[in-house]
C-alpha cells in the first residue's frame, strides 16, 4: 500500500508515545507501594460540572441527538458571545462565532481555509506540535523560530519581520502556551499583529488555555485587537470536557461562510450531545465550580514549580497559565549521567515512577535539554511526584 507523502511526514505524537509506555509500567506496578504517577498529559483531572453531566443527560433522554447547523448550535454561539462579553468585555458578534469538533477541527479547518502548497507560517519554538502538523496537512510548511527564556518562550515583533519571506502567511501562535504555560505580552501581541497586518498576512492564535490564566496582565484575548484576528478556544481545559470533542473559533466575518462550508462537508457538525451540555458550561453555578478549580490550579502552580526548581530542574520562566511546567532537566542529566530529556524522561518513569514528558515533541531547539511536567493532577499526586524525584535525584 503506497503512503502519501503528507501523512509520512507527520511525526508521531511522542506525548501518546510515551504515555504508553507509562501505561504498560503502571500496569506492572500498580498493586506494588509506588503506582505510577501521571504527570505527561495535558488534561484536568476534574470532570465537566454537575450542571453539563444533567444537561448531556437531558438531550440523550429528549432525542436532542440530530444534526445541528454546520457552525453550532445558535444557542451555543450566543453563550460563547455573552461569555466574551462578561468575562473579558468584549463584544463578540454570536456570527463571528463557529463551533468545532474540538479545537483541533477549528485549527485543521483554518489551515485548509487560509494556506495554500507552498506557503510558510511562522511559529515559536517551543511549541504544541499538533499546531505544526496542521499546517502540514494543509501541504504548508511550518517555519519555527527559536525563542529563549528572556522572551518567554514566544516569538517577538521583530522576530516575526525578521523571518518574514515570500512564501509568509502568517503566524499561528499559543497564549499562554503548551508547553511553556507562558503567554505573550499584550503590547507584544500588538506588534506581531502590526507587522503581520502590513504583509497582508494571517494572526492566528490558540487561546485554549486563556481562561486560565492566573495573571491579569496576560489574561487578555488577542481579540482585543481587531476583527482580522482568528482565536482558537475549546471546552477541554478551563470547562473540563477534554474527551467530549467540543471548541469554537472566532472569525472575520468575511471568513465565516468559508468554515461553515469546510464545516458542512468534513465535519457535518459538531457532536450535538456535547453542544448541549455545554450550554449549562456558562450557568453562574457552572463559572463559580470552574473559577474554583481555576484558584486550584494556581495553587498547584505555585507549591510545584519552586519545588522543582529547589531539585536543579529548574522553570526558567513561571508560568502564567494552563497546567504545565517546561523544566531545563540538563543539570540533572549530567548528574545522573543521562544522555538528554528523551531518556531522562524514561529514567524518571522506571526509577521514580512518574511520568513525564520530554521535549522533543515541541521543537528541536530545547527539545534535548527540557521536559514538560502537567500539574493538572491533584496536589498529593505532585506531592507524591516532588518526593520520588527529590530520591531519584539524590540517591
Amino acid at each position: 500500500m503506497k503512503i502519501s507523502r503528507r501523512a509520512q511526514a507527520i511525526e508521531p505524537f511522542y506525548v501518546m508515545e510515551v504515555a504508553k509506555a507509562a501505561s504498560a509500567l503502571a500496569s506492572r506496578v500498580q498493586n506494588s507501594d509506588r503506582p505510577m504517577v501521571f504527570l505527561n498529559i495535558g488534561e484536568p483531572d476534574f470532570t465537566a460540572p454537575p450542571l453539563v453531566q444533567e444537561a448531556a443527560q437531558r438531550a440523550i433522554q429528549a432525542g436532542q441527538s440530530q444534526y445541528t447547523q454546520a457552525t453550532g448550535l445558535p444557542e451555543l454561539r450566543e453563550r460563547i458571545s455573552h461569555w466574551y462579553l462578561r468575562r473579558f468585555g468584549l463584544d463578540i458578534p454570536a456570527s463571528r462565532i463557529v463551533v468545532t469538533a474540538g479545537a483541533s477541527a477549528a485549527l485543521q479547518m483554518a489551515c485548509l481555509a487560509l494556506l495554500d502548497a507552498g506557503d510558510e507560517v511562522l511559529m515559536p519554538d517551543p511549541s504544541y506540535p499538533c499546531n505544526r502538523h496542521f499546517v502540514s496537512a494543509a501541504d504548508a510548511r511550518a517555519v519555527l523560530l527559536p525563542t529563549t527564556a528572556a522572551q518567554r518562550f514566544q516569538l517577538s515583533a521583530a522576530q516575526v519581520q525578521q523571518a518574514w519571506g515570500p512564501n509568509t502567511r502568517g503566524v499561528l501562535l499559543a497564549s499562554p502556551s503548551n508547553p511553556t504555560g507562558s503567554s505573550i505580552d499584550p503590547a507584544e501581541m500588538a506588534r506581531i499583529h502590526q507587522v503581520v497586518q502590513s504583509r497582508g498576512g494571517v494572526t492566528l492564535v490558540d487561546e485554549i488555555y486563556l481562561p486560565l490564566s492566573y495573571d491579569a496582565h496576560f489574561g487578555v484575548s488577542a481579540l482585543a485587537l481587531d476583527e482580522a484576528v482568528i482565536s482558537i478556544n475549546s471546552f477541554s481545559k478551563y470547562f473540563n470536557m477534554t474527551g467530549w470533542r467540543l471548541g469554537w473559533m472566532v472569525l472575520p466575518p468575511a471568513l465565516v461562510p468559508v468554515i461553515e462550508r469546510l464545516a458542512q462537508n468534513l465535519f457535518i457538525c459538531p457532536n450535538v450531545i456535547a453542544q448541549h451540555a455545554a450550554l449549562a458550561c456558562f450557568d453562574e453555578e457552572s463559572i463559580a465550580l470552574y473559577e474554583s478549580r481555576r484558584q486550584a490550579f494556581s495553587e498547584r502552580r505555585d507549591y510545584f514549580v519552586p519545588a522543582l526548581n529547589a531539585l536543579g530542574l529548574t522553570v526558567p520562566v513561571m508560568p502564567d497559565g494552563a497546567f504545565y511546567a517546561w523544566a531545563d532537566c540538563s543539570a540533572a542529566c549530567a548528574r545522573l549521567g543521562i544522555k538528554d530529556s528523551w531518556d531522562f524522561s524514561f529514567a524518571v518513569m522506571e526509577r521514580a515512577h512518574v511520568a513525564i514528558t520530554p521535549g522533543r515533541d515541541f521543537g528541536p531547539a530545547h527539545g534535548a535539554q527540557f521536559v514538560r511536567f502537567s500539574t493538572a493532577s491533584s496536589m498529593e499526586q505532585l506531592h507524591t511526584a516532588i518526593e520520588r524525584l527529590r530520591q531519584m535525584l539524590t540517591a
